[in-house]
């Protein structure tokens, strides 16, 4: 009986040795041929196989999230994102994660994120960033344009991206000068006006280049009559300024924000205005038909503060535009024109 009973236990670890020799084989056979991989669906159509889930994944969220790293994308739509189902691939077929990740992106539409800049809602610019379009409202606060209470930021999301513009392009779209009341000086008689404030008319002059600090625009679009330094039959010393022809009522512009100094009628500068921009800089503005600031009027540069004409010493409708640093005459050249 015993030795029945050790007859079929050898059997029985025969056969065992036997069926785990079987399963290593049948799992190293596997191991050769096949390999743990995963095939792709989208919207239920198998489009492929990764061998590399996370990282297939990892590559469409980052699409989605970002696009094609414009930094204008918001975001990328897609509607039929990628299944995985685990599967055994054959070692001689290749995985075709490009592929799979370009019938994603096929399907995808993008939104861009843009900021418009409103009046009375209306939208009348675009710019790319938040800071963009809060530099342009704080911007038209600072220079008191009239519709610096109806302007607003909104924040859009399309699939069409607009024009965008910088912030300094958007701010000169927009603004819009107030109406300003008009001060001036009372007249004489005919077209001079009674000065009010002090004035420096010496012809104390330099040809270097004094670093005045500010930034001028011109006051007038003309042709240059006569330039810095020059010296003619009207005039005995040499030229304080520049002369810029235009037709006589052409609107004069500041051309720097500041304080008005003077304001009247000087001599041979005929009808003047002086505007003071802090650190001894001054700018002057002579031979004016019209004058429409008075002395201790603050302007802002682009603000109309005269007219062309052809007062005092002067042979036809012209501009005299002088740039003097603590009293001192410099050639306008060198900042403007």
């Amino acid at each position: 009986m015993f030795k029945k009973v050790l007859i079929h236990t050898r059997r029985g670890i025969k056969l065992t040795i036997l069926f785990v020799i079987a399963t290593f084989l049948i799992i190293g056979t596997i191991a050769f041929l096949y390999k743990p991989t995963y095939s792709v669906y989208i919207g239920g159509e198998q489009v492929g196989y990764t061998e590399d889930r996370a990282e297939l994944q990892h590559r469409i969220n980052d699409y989605v999230d970002n696009g094609d790293g414009n930094s204008s994308v918001a975001f990328v739509q897609v509607d039929k994102l990628p299944e995985y189902k685990l599967c055994l691939l054959k070692k001689d077929i290749v995985a075709n994660d490009d592929e799979i990740f370009n019938k994603i992106k096929e399907q995808g539409v993008t939104y861009y994120r843009y900021y418009a800049i409103t009046d009375n809602n209306e939208e009348k610019a675009y710019v790319g960033t938040f800071e963009d379009a809060e530099k342009v409202v704080n911007d038209l606060k600072a220079k008191d344009s009239s519709n610096m209470e109806t302007v607003a930021i909104v924040e859009k999301y399309e699939t069409e991206m607009k024009d965008l513009i910088t912030a300094d392009e958007a701010v000169s779209k927009l603004y819009i000068e107030k109406p300003k009341v008009i001060t001036v000086a009372k007249k004489s008689s005919s077209t001079k006006y009674a000065a009010t404030g002090s004035v420096n008319t010496k012809g104390t002059t330099s040809s270097a280049k004094a670093n005045i600090g500010i930034s001028l625009i011109k006051p007038i679009s003309g042709v240059i009559t006569s330039r810095f330094g020059a010296s003619s039959s009207i005039r005995r010393s040499s030229h304080t300024g520049l002369d810029i022809s235009a037709p006589s009522g052409t609107a004069i512009k500041a051309a720097a924000g500041g304080t008005v100094t003077f304001s009247g009628y000087k001599g041979s500068y005929g009808n003047m205005l002086v505007i003071s921009h802090g650190n001894g800089v001054q700018t002057y503005y002579a031979h004016c038909s019209k004058l429409y600031v008075g002395t201790g009027t603050q302007v802002s540069q682009g603000q109309t503060i005269a007219a062309v004409g052809s007062t005092g010493n002067s042979t036809g409708p012209h501009l005299h535009l002088e740039v003097r640093v603590n009293g001192v005459a410099y050639n306008p050249q060198n900042y403007v024109y």
